[in-house]
């Protein structure tokens, strides 16, 4: 039987002993010039030769961390704008990441009802089916994020797919953004948004966790806001919380503790800027200074784990 999502995840960061995921958000304008160059070259200025470009940076910054980290997050807008040629170049992505022994997780917040949520689940997590019996896989990814307004009409065909596939669901409950607060933290009958979001995605997960107690269902819980992280950890505490906010948009290694549990599981910690751009603070090739700004990071976590007495290892 396949392993749950939870597991090869939570296996994958024990060995490495990192919680840390590398976001690829490439930004065509910040790609080093002579990948750039190079596609131009080869496509002219279209959007093929961006989406060029981007694949050549993804695999070189894969090459650079895949000893390092346990998963890649790629946001799906960075690859949209592209075009056609985008999407090829985050199919391509995927594969690359996974055959270099990393998951993935698909940065989509994908979400609707009935046939379409479905949709959404088969193209990322799942199968498409074909005619005459057959189906294929279109996006081949480990994990997807999901925006819950839907409610549960929106988020069960995703965890059915999910489960079924080996997959992993991250439900957005406390984004890391400014803004966040006008919606999520309302309060309804006398509870915020974001607590009843929270309690949903525990009752989502609960039936189904691995030896290590954690369920393929999780919650996106920013770096940003720690004392929610803190409240939302014991009304989820099965759930394993990606978090962003770390490094570019303002959370330091202290603010990501809350969201671990006291075995030091329960959260992988996104960074994508701090280090698939850290070549333009510091000079030297993209590899060298995203492997670098990689195990900085890595190692920042880890010491802020361990003075809580967090550490997994």
């Amino acid at each position: 039987m396949p392993k749950l999502f939870s597991t090869r995840l939570n296996e994958a960061i024990i060995s490495k002993k990192c919680s840390l995921v590398v976001g690829l958000d490439p930004r065509v304008q910040s790609l080093p010039e002579e990948l750039l160059a190079a596609a131009i070259s080869m496509h002219g200025n279209t959007l093929q030769a961006a989406a060029a470009a981007v694949l050549e940076f993804n695999k070189g910054l894969i090459d650079a961390v895949s000893d390092i980290v346990p998963a890649m997050k790629p946001q799906l807008a960075f690859y949209e704008q592209l075009g056609v040629a985008g999407m090829q170049a985050f199919a391509e992505t995927v594969t690359y990441a996974q055959e270099q022994g990393l998951l993935v997780i698909a940065d989509g917040k994908r979400n609707d009802i009935g046939s379409t949520a479905a949709g959404y689940a088969d193209a990322y997590l799942g199968l498409t089916e074909l005619t005459a019996n057959e189906s294929a896989r279109a996006f081949a990814c480990d994990a997807l994020t999901t925006n819950p307004y839907l409610g549960s009409d929106g988020v069960k065909p995703l965890i059915e797919s999910a489960l079924h596939h080996s997959g992993g669901l991250f439900v957005l409950v406390k984004t890391s953004n400014p803004s966040s607060s006008e919606l999520q933290n309302l309060v309804s009958n006398g509870k915020k948004i974001y607590e009843i979001v929270g309690e949903l995605v525990h009752t989502w997960s609960r039936d189904y966790l691995d030896g290590f107690g954690y369920s393929p269902v999780g919650a996106v819980v920013g770096a940003t806001f720690p004392a929610e992280a803190q409240e939302l950890r014991t009304i989820m505490p099965h759930s394993i919380f990606l978090v962003p906010g770390f490094g570019a948009q303002g959370g330091g290694p202290k603010d990501v503790v809350p969201c671990f549990n006291t075995d030091g599981l329960g959260a992988i910690v996104n960074s994508s800027r701090d280090i698939i751009f850290a070549f333009r603070k510091r000079s030297g090739d993209y590899k060298s200074r995203a492997r670098e700004a990689a195990l900085e990071s890595r190692d920042a976590i880890n010491k802020a784990l361990g003075e809580a007495g967090k550490n997994a290892w």
